[in-house]
């Protein structure tokens, strides 16, 4: 058992790794800042038609705006993808710094008093690898805007603003849920699959006798049962996971869908115009896209934490 001492120093080695890619992560959070910022493009222009070109027949105003978000969702697109080079580099620094001092604190540990943390040590550290580069991570550089995007929503009409906020609390919610019922599932899936690979490990470690005893047949089935109850949890934990991710799509479709409805009648009663309409579906989209993709990859973010 870790002493407190212990545990404090790991954490200040832990801090020092991630320290060192701090201004990575202050860049990634500049080219965030200026990739929602551009989000906001297709919304401006939708807008700007709408109101604007359809009522001022004005085909030179709709060259000029279509030019210009040409090149906005081209400045776009080159700082999502770079953000996304830099985290894929974060995290492999962060895997190369601690792999030596991963690989002989399990050595350690091993050879005193193995355990199941002894075996996935190096697999729990390229989890947390693995988070730092995917679309999740990033995605976490987005929330923040989300109140931003409701914001500017509750603009057009408070009516608009009301129903995203209550969208975006519901996905919360969702959020919330899913991590209370998918955590045991997730556990056992980590258990199942840590019992599977050890069984095979150890019989291709014992291949030979395994072959000169004759028992190949049942070597198979001892790890073909740890292999089908890995498998079983793999399959209850994908179904879980994606009952949650097929209801927070359908609900984030269904509500752009209402919001267009609402704006429509807003539109009727002329308390707002069709490019409001059309932007703020847009916006609701937008805003809770990264709440969407957070739920989506939730199994990645529970391994990392794990890890």
């Amino acid at each position: 058992m870790a002493t407190p001492l212990q545990i404090e120093k790991g954490r200040a080695e832990l801090r020092k790794v991630r320290n060192k890619s701090f201004g990575l992560f202050i860049f990634v959070g500049i080219f965030s800042t200026c990739v929602n910022a551009l989000m906001l493009t297709g919304p401006v222009y939708m807008l700007q038609v709408y109101d604007r070109v359809l009522s001022s027949r004005s085909e030179a105003t709709l060259v000029a705006l279509t030019v210009l978000i040409a090149f906005l969702y081209l400045m776009m697109g080159i700082l999502d993808f770079t953000r996304g080079r830099i985290m894929a580099r974060v995290g492999a620094r962060f895997q190369n710094d601690l792999d030596q001092r991963v690989f002989d604190a399990a050595m350690r540990k091993a050879a005193v008093a193995p355990d199941e943390r002894t075996q996935t040590a190096l697999k729990d550290l390229e989890s947390v690898q693995k988070f730092l580069g995917a679309p999740v991570f990033t995605a976490l550089f987005d929330l923040p805007w989300t109140p931003v995007f409701l914001a500017g929503i509750a603009i057009f009409h408070p009516w608009l603003g009301f129903l995203g906020l209550v969208g975006g609390a519901v996905l919360v919610a969702i959020s919330i849920l899913n991590q209370i019922t998918t955590k045991n599932k997730q556990r056992e899936l980590s258990a199942a699959t840590h019992v599977a690979d050890k069984t095979a490990d150890h019989l291709n470690n014992e291949a030979e006798m395994v072959q000169s005893l004759g028992m190949r047949g049942a070597a198979f089935a001892r790890w073909h049962q740890a292999r089908a109850a890995a498998l079983q949890s793999g399959v209850q934990a994908g179904d879980l996971s994606g009952r949650f991710t097929a209801s927070t799509k359908t609900l984030r479709m269904f509500l752009q869908s209402l919001m267009l409805g609402m704006g429509a009648y807003l539109v009727l009663r002329n308390e707002m115009s069709p490019g409001m309409m059309i932007a703020g579906s847009i916006l609701l989209g937008r805003a809770l896209a990264p709440i969407e993709m957070a739920i989506g990859q939730w199994a990645l973010l529970q391994r990392a934490r794990q890890g």
